[in-house]
């Protein structure tokens, strides 16, 4: 109805300047948008608005182009009445929009036909916004919108959780006409989901974004292939897409959908792979029928909270008391551990493990996995920990030791091991002093930055350094194997989360005079 692969760049800007310089970035490649919003409110005043639109008309070949002028009162930032509003809404279809974005709080003061023959001859969308909540009478509310006369209606409100998610949802189901739009941070995964149901278009940004929860169109091309612009062949996203995630607390960090999008790409599988910001296990856990997920991984601070609400749990997972990779088979739950064999791979081809003294700073879910990996490679396993109790229990678990902080420097060990999520991006931070770092081998789970400040500090001091990239490469490409039953396309997933974290490295380097 929009554009074939129903994604809209949204471009919000407060000079023509840079309207223009978004506009341009849009619709040339990389981006190719064949759709395009024009958020005309965030323009500062009229004389922006003026130069920008004469500067479109101006333009000789347009993707479709979506006009929105939202007041204020409406959640936007446009300080006119309805006529003027409406003014320059006409102005833009002259200028050459086949789409007009009417709130409905403007829609209700004109009569159906009237709008429709002042905006002619654009096509009409008529929306509705609650940055707040989803409505108790959500579906009511989108039955009122197609009253007013419009070619589309959209529905966009705020998700604070996946209960509201999966009211939402439904109502994109079985209508070319209508835009379904969940906003909020929590809702991230859920603006790709609804594509899923059937909504007519996702928005994305160029620049600021207009809308919380917005993703860039730049993410949507390169980590979910979305949409055209790309070399690879874009996903068509329908209710027959399988879906995966990964879920912990914060998510925001994880390069586990590149990673895994890319393996998916490589074999040319129906599937995506999302981030989900979970605070709550069972508002997720009620989600996963509903959303069609079939699998997941699961990081902090949920690795062990996870094994109650299994159906089945591989035995390895079970001893370790952690899981990390969920596959849903016929709606049950079964739960394994790759960090293991992440764990075993990264170290082996740098330490020879029998025998040697390991120090794991740490307790959490990610620290027994790789204590129980350790243990049965021959390894003696000492454990250091902010609290003592959870570090005597997994001590106790693997048959090893424990150290108290205070002793770490006067202590030797062949390998030490942060399990502790200090130094992640984008926090940074180093969890233990030089002084205490008496090994051969440091390895830092972390995995973003590529080298944290820990592991900067081993290389000064001639100790042999260990990525946490290695593991994240080793565990993901058993978790591809488990979902799928395919051998993972390990060159092509460790290219792309090399190059990503090149760009990561070369943004946030310092840049000369």
């Amino acid at each position: 109805m929009f554009a074939p692969d129903r994604i809209c760049a949204s471009i919000g800007a407060a000079t023509a300047d840079e309207a223009q310089r978004l506009f341009r970035l849009a619709v040339n490649p990389p981006g190719r948008a064949r759709a395009v919003e024009l958020r005309l409110d965030y323009l500062r005043d009229e004389a922006e608005r003026q130069a920008f639109l004469k500067w479109l008309s101006r333009q000789r070949r347009l993707p479709t182009v979506i006009a929105t002028c939202r007041p204020t009162g409406s959640g936007g930032r446009f300080a006119g009445n309805v006529e003027s509003e409406l003014a320059v809404l006409t102005q833009a279809v002259r200028c050459g929009c086949r789409w007009c974005d009417v709130g409905i709080e403007t829609a209700s003061q004109v009569k159906p036909a009237q709008l429709r023959h002042t905006l002619a001859p654009s096509r009409v969308m008529i929306s509705a916004h609650d940055f707040e909540r989803v409505p108790a009478n959500v579906a009511k509310l989108l039955g009122g919108l197609q009253h007013h006369g419009g070619d589309a209606v959209k529905l966009a409100a705020t998700c604070h959780d996946l209960a509201d998610v999966r009211r939402l949802l439904p109502l994109a189901h079985g209508q070319q006409n209508r835009v379904v739009i969940p906003m909020g941070e929590a809702a991230l995964p859920a603006r790709i989901l609804a594509l899923r149901e059937g909504s007519a278009l996702a928005f994305a940004s160029i620049g600021e974004a207009t809308a919380p929860g917005q993703l860039s169109l730049e993410a949507l091309r390169k980590i979910y292939r979305l949409g055209g612009g790309q070399r690879r062949r874009p996903l068509n996203l329908t209710r027959r897409t399988k879906v995966y995630g990964v879920i912990g607390d914060p998510i925001g960090h994880s390069l586990s959908p590149l990673l895994q999008n890319t393996a998916f790409a490589a074999h040319g599988l129906d599937a995506i792979y999302l981030p989900f910001h979970v605070r709550d296990l069972r508002d997720f856990l009620a989600a996963v029928e509903p959303l069609g997920i079939a699998g997941f991984s699961v990081t902090l601070p949920h690795k062990e909270s996870i094994l109650r609400y299994l159906d089945e749990c591989d035995p390895l997972a079970a001893e370790v008391g952690a899981v990390n990779t969920v596959a849903v088979r016929s709606g049950r739950l079964y739960g394994y551990n790759t960090d293991y064999v992440g764990v075993l791979r990264a170290i082996e081809r740098r330490v020879p493990l029998p025998s040697s003294r390991v120090l794991l700073f740490g307790a959490g879910g990610s620290a027994r996995s790789a204590a129980f990996a350790l243990k049965q490679a021959g390894a003696d396993v000492v454990i250091c920990a902010r609290r003592p109790e959870r570090a005597k229990a997994l001590a106790r678990a693997v048959r090893g030791a424990t150290v108290e902080r205070s002793a770490l420097s006067r202590e030797s060990f062949d390998v030490i091991v942060n399990c502790t999520p200090v130094g992640m991006y984008p926090n940074g931070g180093c969890p233990l002093k030089a002084s205490e770092l008496n090994c051969r081998a440091v390895m830092d789970l972390i995995y973003r930055p590529r080298k944290t400040e820990l592991l900067r500090r081993a290389e000064q001091m001639g100790i042999t350094t260990i990525s946490g990239v290695e593991m994240f490469l080793e565990q993901g490409f058993e978790q591809f194997e488990i979902w799928t039953g395919r051998r993972a396309p390990s060159a092509a997933m460790r290219r792309a989360l090399t190059s990503a974290l090149d760009d990561e490295e070369r943004a946030s380097a310092p840049t000369g005079k």
